[in-house]
């Protein structure tokens, strides 16, 4: 290709030349080779791997540039796609009573490989920082992986006045028909519905949600939140399930993520223990590619963009990041584009246990809660498609047991 020929409105990403992970590691080139930091702010999330506003912020922009302040950039932070923010420092809503269960069966890279379950090499998912996995044994179903978690957070929440439930994969979330259903009543059975059934409970409303993918944390505290406008009702118990459907490998070719079978389960309610939820704000696109580096812009501009809506001074906290077991690079230039000097960047066990899916903070909330009130964590949720989600939870103190 002859440089010269190569038009401003060529795009990296949609002419295949390189792939998101080359888009990352093309920003970090660029940062070394002109001794500039890519301040997130300022540039179109969109336009990140086009080569003509590319080149133009490269060149106007000097190291002089980087204290400029995200709150005075709102019209360019959003300009492809402003995320949804809600806001609950008032509403007296916390979340605790954290369970997760793995599936039973544990295997290597290698063992994987030889059963014929990744779609990409060893070498890649080692690279990334993968190594085990955990998969559903042969006398497991989702709803037996479900029914520990949920029954645990039933004895922190025994009367709850709803569930709610959040899947990635459809193919696992509804079970098989029966086969001599001539009428379709076994047609349309959801896992939840059953394990409901199971533990006795199914005389509860429930709501279920799927199209976000792994960024059900944050689905399920949308969803659980919208319950508490007033003050009046019970706790709200969410769950969270996927397993791998047959024939389906246990990896990401593309993203170059490894995934587990998981469940888990958390108490969301107004009972002071655990984590106070003081906001969320949640972005989504259809669009099929999304560059890495936009994914580390749009991230950071959403935490400050949260933070300042509700008076967060995150440079004078101490702070928890909680993010998902996948892309750690990027995730670690989040951390460093955030700027706060006392911050705990944290993704737990990702050699260990793959990627759970949302369980993943679930998991981490649950060990790192230190009875430090006031101490704030932020949770991300990525999900493939694109949903990116924040939250931000003020840690209470563990008076009434464990959280």
């Amino acid at each position: 290709m002859d440089p010269n020929g190569v038009p401003d409105n060529f795009d990296f990403l949609l002419s295949g030349v390189i792939d998101s992970f080359g888009i990352l590691e093309m920003v970090s080139s660029i940062e070394d080779e002109f001794s500039i930091q890519l301040d997130m702010a300022t540039l179109d999330a969109e336009q990140i791997t086009i080569l003509g506003p590319l080149s133009q912020y490269v060149a106007e922009n000097t190291e002089a540039d980087l204290s400029a302040d995200v709150a005075e950039n709102t019209e360019a932070d959003f300009s492809a796609g402003r995320p949804m923010m809600l806001l609950y420092p008032h509403a007296s809503i916390f979340v605790h009573g954290f369970n997760h269960q793995l599936g039973s069966i544990r295997r290597d890279l290698n063992e994987m490989k030889a059963e014929n379950l990744l779609a990409g090499t060893v070498e890649t998912l080692s690279a990334v920082g993968y190594r085990y996995c955990y998969g559903l044994g042969q006398d497991e179903t989702l709803v037996t992986l479900a029914r520990t978690p949920l029954a645990s957070a039933l004895e922190r929440a025994p009367e709850p006045r709803a569930l709610v439930f959040q899947h990635c994969r459809a193919e696992s979330a509804a079970l098989a028909p029966e086969p001599d259903d001539k009428v379709g009543l076994s047609r349309n059975q959801y896992f939840g519905g059953a394990l409901m059934q199971e533990l006795a409970i199914d005389h509860l409303p429930y709501f279920c949600s799927f199209a976000s993918g792994c960024a059900g944390f944050l689905s399920l505290l949308i969803t659980a939140g919208g319950l508490f406008s007033s003050s009046n009702g019970g706790p709200v118990v969410c769950v969270m399930a996927d397993n791998r459907p047959p024939g389906i490998p246990f990896d990401m070719l593309r993203e170059r993520i490894l995934g587990s079978d998981h469940s888990s389960a958390f108490v969301v309610g107004r009972e002071e223990r655990g984590y106070q939820l003081l906001g969320v704000s949640y972005y989504s696109t259809t669009r099929k590619l999304v560059p890495l580096v936009e994914i580390v812009k749009r991230t950071v501009e959403m935490i400050q963009g949260l933070a300042s809506e509700l008076g967060l001074d995150l440079a004078g906290n101490d702070v928890v990041i909680h993010y998902p077991n996948i892309f750690p690079e990027p995730w670690k230039m989040v951390t460093g584009y955030l700027h706060i000097p006392r911050v705990e960047h944290v993704m737990d066990e990702m050699s260990e246990r793959a990627h759970s899916g949302a369980t993943d903070a679930v998991i981490s909330l649950a060990k790192l809660h230190r009875g430090q009130r006031g101490r704030l964590h932020i949770v991300v949720n990525y999900g493939v498609g694109l949903h990116l989600g924040v939250c931000i939870l003020e840690e209470r103190d563990t008076s009434k047991g464990n959280v």
